[in-house]
C-alpha cells in the first residue's frame, strides 16, 4: 500500500498552504496537471522530483501502480473538495493510503478580495457543466459561479429570465498576475470578453426562494383565445404531480403557461419542456416564463405526440390539452416513461373517458376528482358565489 497525499495548492504560488508544502516536500513523486506543476516548481524551487503532467484518474492510478516510488502528492487545483478532480482520483485509488490537504479555493479567495461573508451564498459551477445559473440567482441574494470561456452563455440566459440588471462582480484569473476584478450588470456579460478562468458573484437584494403554488391569475400575461388553468386548479395539479426539485417535467398543451410557471419553481434543480403547437401560445409562455424570472424552462412548439419523441426521460407529465389525440399521447409518454406521474385535466365527459381509457388501457389506475370552484364577486356592496366551469383532474402512476 503506498501513501498518497491529494492536495490542492489553492489559486496560485502565493496561497499553497504549510500542510500542503509538507507534502509536496515529503513526496518522492509528484503528479498533476502541466500548469499546477509549474506553479508549484515556481513556489518551490523543485525540479529535482519526479513529475507526471497527468489528472485524469486512471493515468494518476496507473503512474502510482507502476513506479516504485511509495509516497506521491497529487497536485490539483483550488480545493479538494470543491468541483475538484480529488473525488475521482481518489476513487480511483482506493487500495492505497490516500489523504485529503485542503487548499484555497477560488470561492474563498474572490470573497476576501470582495471584503464579504460567504456562509450564506450559493455555489455552482458552470465550468464544463449545464447549470440552471438563472433560477440560483432568482432564488439566492448571493450566487458564486465558476465559469469556463461561457460568460457570454451565462450572461443571455439571465436575460432571457429577465434578471439582467442584477449586478455581478467579475474575477479574472483571480490569484495570478493578471488578476482583474471589476462589476457589471449581469445583462452586459456578453460584451465583457472574460478569461477561462472566471468566477461570477451575482448580487440579488430582491431575490425570491418561494416555491409558488395557486399564484393569482391575474398575475399572469393573458391573450384572447388563449386558454389558462385557473389558480384553484393548479393548486390541486400541483398537488397531484408531486414534484421533486429535481425533476424533468412535461407540460403537455401549455396554453398560456401556467402550469409551466408553476411547475418551474417547484423543479428549480430541474427542467420543465412546455409542448404547445400554437404559435401565439409558445410567444405567451415565453413572456410568462419572463415575467417570473425563471431559467429552467424549454418551449417546444410543435404537436404531440410527434413533438415528444426527442424530449428527455420525464418524472412526470401534465396534459391540460391533447387536440383529440389523448391516447397517442398518453402512449408516447409511457414509452418514453413507464414510471411516470400522468396528471390530465378535462372540461368534457368525452375528454374524460378518453383519458381513463387510455390510462386503463395501459394497465394504470386511474385516479378521478372532479373539482366544482366558486369565487366571491362583490355586487352592490354584497358578495355573490360565482361558479367556475366544472374540471376532472385525473393522474396516474408515479411512486406512491
Amino acid at each position: 500500500m503506498k501513501n498518497i497525499a491529494i492536495a490542492g495548492i489553492g489559486i496560485g504560488e502565493n496561497s499553497l498552504t504549510r500542510e500542503a508544502v509538507d507534502a509536496i516536500t515529503r513526496a518522492e513523486v509528484l503528479i498533476g496537471a502541466q500548469g499546477v506543476l509549474e506553479t508549484v516548481s515556481r513556489s518551490l524551487k523543485i525540479d529535482s522530483k519526479p513529475s507526471f503532467p497527468c489528472y485524469s484518474p486512471a493515468d494518476v492510478a496507473r503512474i502510482v501502480t507502476e513506479n516504485p516510488a511509495t509516497d506521491f502528492a497529487v497536485l490539483v487545483s483550488g480545493d479538494v473538495g470543491f468541483y475538484s478532480a480529488a473525488a475521482g482520483i481518489s476513487k480511483a485509488l482506493g487500495e492505497h493510503n490516500v489523504r485529503y490537504v485542503p487548499g484555497v479555493s477560488a470561492v474563498v479567495a474572490f470573497f476576501a478580495k470582495l471584503k464579504m461573508p460567504w456562509q450564506d451564498a450559493a455555489l455552482v459551477s458552470a465550468h464544463g457543466r449545464r447549470v440552471n445559473v438563472a433560477d440560483c440567482v432568482r432564488r439566492n441574494r448571493l450566487t458564486f459561479c465558476l465559469t469556463g470561456n461561457n460568460t457570454a452563455e451565462i450572461g443571455y440566459a439571465l436575460a432571457e429570465a429577465g434578471l439582467e440588471d442584477i449586478p455581478v462582480h467579475i474575477g479574472e484569473n483571480i490569484g495570478s498576475a493578471t488578476e482583474k476584478i471589476y462589476t457589471a450588470a449581469a445583462g452586459n456579460l456578453p460584451e465583457t470578453g472574460c478569461p477561462s478562468h472566471t468566477v461570477l458573484l451575482f448580487v440579488n437584494e430582491r431575490y425570491d426562494d418561494r416555491v409558488l403554488s395557486g399564484i393569482p391569475d391575474h398575475r399572469f400575461i393573458r391573450a384572447a383565445g388563449i386558454p389558462m388553468t385557473k389558480s384553484e386548479i393548479r393548486a390541486v395539479i400541483l398537488s397531484r404531480l408531486r414534484l421533486r426539485p429535481g425533476d424533468i417535467f412535461w407540460d403537455i398543451g401549455a396554453g398560456t403557461g401556467s402550469v409551466t410557471v408553476e411547475a418551474a419553481f417547484a423543479v428549480y434543480r430541474g427542467g420543465v419542456y412546455a409542448v404547445e403547437r400554437r404559435e401565439d401560445a409558445a410567444r405567451l409562455i415565453q413572456q410568462n416564463v419572463k415575467n417570473f424570472h425563471l431559467g429552467n424552462v424549454t418551449l417546444i412548439q410543435g404537436e404531440a405526440p410527434a413533438a415528444l419523441e426527442t424530449l428527455p426521460c420525464p418524472g412526470a407529465v401534465f396534459i391540460g390539452g391533447s387536440g383529440g389525440e389523448m391516447l397517442p399521447i398518453i402512449s408516447a409518454v409511457l414509452r418514453k416513461s413507464p414510471q411516470v406521474r400522468l396528471v390530465i385535466t378535462a372540461i368534457t365527459v368525452e375528454t374524460v373517458a378518453a383519458a381513463v381509457a387510455a390510462l386503463e388501457g395501459a394497465g394504470m389506475e386511474a385516479e378521478i376528482l372532479q373539482i366544482n370552484a366558486a369565487r366571491g364577486k362583490k355586487i352592490n356592496g354584497l358578495h355573490r358565489m360565482e361558479a367556475q366551469n366544472p374540471v376532472t383532474v385525473i393522474s396516474a402512476g408515479g411512486d406512491a
